[in-house]
């Protein structure tokens, strides 16, 4: 799993996904392609976005959710804040050289 969250964060695109729903949570693949445009100069097509999210999801870092004909896009820590515990647990003993 932490091998999909560091294919997934690889790409520069991806981040600013990741950035723009860290800024605002919750958006459709038509407010992230706008952001996009607008903060980044980013003039990608929404079927590439849209490729990009499903990276995202597949590796646990997106969730998507359906409300009427919409498709919301949210931000999910969990996966990033599994691989900062498992560098940063101070339980286990230090390793000498």
């Amino acid at each position: 799993m932490a091998e999909d969250v560091f294919k997934a964060l690889a790409d520069p695109t991806r981040r600013r996904i990741l950035d723009e729903l860290a800024e605002r949570n919750g958006q459709t693949l038509f407010e992230i392609c706008a952001r996009l445009v607008t903060k980044h100069g980013l003039g990608l097509s929404r079927q590439a976005i849209s490729q990009h999210l499903a990276v995202l999801e597949s590796a646990g870092l997106v969730r998507s959710r359906r409300q009427g004909r919409y498709k919301f896009h949210d931000l999910n820590t969990a996966p990033l804040e599994h691989i900062v515990t498992r560098w940063l647990n101070t339980d286990t003993p230090e390793s000498t050289p």
